[in-house]
């Protein structure tokens, strides 16, 4: 089972961070230079159909993964354990991730235009960077980049 969970926590990972990826990347560059909010638009409806599901099995198989590494929950918020020095970051990560998406579905799509395209595209990049950085957390958890 645990197999099976880590599976579908790294392939939605791989969705929702190499979604962002090539929005900052390549949609990004575009919608700026044409200074065209329809691009993005264009790219986040088609992704939200399968980036926000591959968060939300994310952070569900995610916190399963926590339990099963450390049952005692309280544990996921001291640092007197490596495992549970992980854990707070991507708690924070996530934390930090749904207040950014918060804020960009409340006060930038709703008057997404020309002239909010340099706000969008801040919460863009903070949010790539976010995903990536969930990556590396991640691949700690095996003796990675924070080992």
């Amino acid at each position: 089972m645990h197999q099976l969970i880590l599976l579908l926590h790294v392939l939605s990972a791989t969705v929702w961070t190499g979604g962002h990826l090539v929005l900052a990347f390549s949609v990004l560059p575009k919608a700026l230079a044409a200074r065209d909010p329809g691009v993005l638009s264009g790219f986040e409806s088609a992704y939200e159909r399968v980036g926000m599901p591959a968060l939300l099995i994310q952070v569900i198989s995610g916190a399963w993964l926590a339990y099963s590494l450390l049952p005692d929950v309280s544990s996921w918020f001291t640092f007197d354990a490596f495992p549970g020095k992980l854990i707070t970051f991507k708690l924070l990560l996530l934390a930090m991730t749904s207040m950014t998406a918060l804020d960009t579905r409340l006060r930038i799509i709703p008057r997404l235009s020309p002239a909010t395209l340099p706000a969008m595209a801040r919460r863009i990049r903070l949010v790539t960077l976010l995903s990536v950085l969930f990556v590396v957390v991640g691949v700690s958890f095996r003796g990675g980049l924070l080992a």
